[in-house]
């Protein structure tokens, strides 16, 4: 399975401004291609680090198509030959007429000839190769932007479909992409699948007055256009049917991208919450943002980085602040303060009654449930015992077994181990620290005995579960 991976950058002549603008990528994680002529450069280079050097000719074509150019997410040209840069941006444009071109230039105010094809001319050196770096995201977030807003000047109208059993940051992020719907002049509907049945969601939607439509009641054939939001495909963790293939997907969960279709395809699997890349939208759009979407946003990140504490990227950060004095703190906590239901006591009961520990790992079978949303929370609640860094908490609703999990164990991928464990037979996947799964139920035969049932569901997790965790021991 071929992961979503940080975009490729293609950098064009190694020297000294090349050399620190390919550290600086590399030190976001960025994955870099390198391309210079000199032997001995490219030996250096190579031993300090860099896995993808090429000894060739800049303004060759064979050599730039050996490079990735054709799906380079930008070009960097930074030879001090301004000649040199030239050909090389007329071979690159040859290849790729989309691309981002940033490229270094001769005298400052001299004309190059080449104003056209680039998007951005630089000089020279250490402030070239670092506002290089800065305008990759800015150049590349305006082209997504522009692309959007073609997208949705071409509809009439926009069904916008979120996750079933949609959690704060999925709600967020839909009612940001509906107003800019809305604003571009179109109407739009929040669509979900199966039910709102965590507390502090319920909350969140009465006391903001969230308008959302169940799936069940729609007539999804009415719309000109589909926007999958905080999901990917198409029937997984949502009620999208296979046949209604989406125009706009905009998530930021880990996927197999060769899965995914769309017209529009936005997915950050290293920021912490949709929710920012939504803020990042509505700031690119200079759209004012009110008290109501600043507070449902803020709040949506705050959920899906655990009170702001995980896996929040310099995006994360940046929206947090930006909707942090907008947002209204007393709305927040009364909506982190709401009734607790008797189904999520039961189950809480029930998780805390049942409870397995082995090592720091804690696994509990609350039994038959109404409300799937009950898990997280359990999940999340059992997490605060002394000397437990994992919960695995999952119950029988309907037709399946969900799984719900929680970690604050860095040693371990929680994600990445719920899909190890369980997607070859189920739904599985989530970020490191927190992670769900999907098991039909139909798995598990012609089981009709419920506690027989119950007893083959958890053997059946706890085995897969330890398996993908590297334990065999049974709990």
């Amino acid at each position: 399975m071929r992961l979503v991976k940080n975009n490729m950058y293609v950098i064009l002549g190694c020297g000294t401004a090349g050399y620190i603008a390919a550290k600086l990528l590399k030190d976001q994680k960025k994955g870099v291609v390198i391309v210079d002529i000199n032997k001995e450069r490219v030996e250096s280079l190579r031993e300090a680090g860099f896995d993808e050097v090429i000894e060739g000719d800049i303004t060759s074509k064979d050599t730039l198509k050996k490079a990735g150019i054709e799906k380079a997410s930008a070009v960097l040209i930074l030879t001090k030959d301004m000649e040199t840069n030239k050909r090389a941006v007329k071979a690159v444009r040859e290849i790729n007429s989309d691309v981002p071109i940033i490229v270094r230039g001769g005298a400052k105010g001299v004309k190059n000839g080449i104003e056209e094809d680039v998007d951005v001319i630089l000089y020279p050196t250490e402030v070239l190769a670092e506002h290089a770096v800065e305008l990759l995201e800015k150049i590349e977030s305006m082209r997504k932007i522009r692309k959007l807003r073609k997208i949705i000047s071409d509809a009439n109208s926009v069904a916008i479909v979120i996750q079933d059993n949609p959690d704060p940051d999925a709600i967020a992020s839909a009612m940001a992409f509906k107003y800019i719907v809305e604003r571009e002049g179109k109407s739009a509907t929040i669509i979900y699948g199966g039910e709102v049945g965590h507390e502090e969601n319920k909350a969140l939607i009465n006391l903001l007055q969230i308008r959302m439509s169940h799936i069940s009641k729609v007539d999804l054939s009415k719309y000109s256009k589909i926007a999958l939001i905080e999901a990917s495909i198409p029937g997984i963790n949502n009620s999208l049917p296979p046949n209604h293939a989406p125009d706009i997907v905009i998530d930021h969960h880990q996927v197999d991208i060769k899965k995914v279709k769309g017209e529009f395809v936005d997915i950050r699997p290293e920021v912490g919450a949709n929710a920012s890349i939504l803020t990042e939208y509505l700031i690119l759009l200079d759209l004012p943002i009110d008290e109501t979407l600043a507070t449902a946003l803020l709040y949506g990140i705050k959920t899906d980085t655990s009170n702001f504490m995980r896996g929040l990227s310099e995006l994360d950060i940046r929206a947090i602040s930006y909707l942090y004095p907008k947002a209204n703190h007393d709305i927040i906590s009364r909506i982190e303060r709401p009734t607790l239901s008797m189904e999520t006591l039961d189950v809480l009961a029930n998780a805390i009654k049942n409870r397995k520990i082995k090592g720091s790992y804690l696994i509990s079978n609350v039994g038959f449930i109404r409300e799937r949303d009950t898990l997280p929370q359990a999940a999340e609640y059992l997490l605060n015992l002394e000397g437990i860094l994992t919960t695995l908490i999952f119950g029988i609703a309907k037709d399946a077994v969900f799984i719900s999990g929680r970690t604050k164990d860095i040693r371990i991928n929680l994600g990445e181990i719920m899909q190890k464990a369980f997607g070859d037979i189920g739904q599985a996947g989530g970020h490191s620290t927190a992670a769900a799964a999907k098991i039909p139920l139909g798995l598990f035969g012609s089981v009709k005995d419920r506690n027989a049932l119950l007893k083959l569901v958890e053997e059946a997790v706890i085995d897969r579960f330890f398996n993908a965790v590297g334990l065999e021991e049974k709990v």
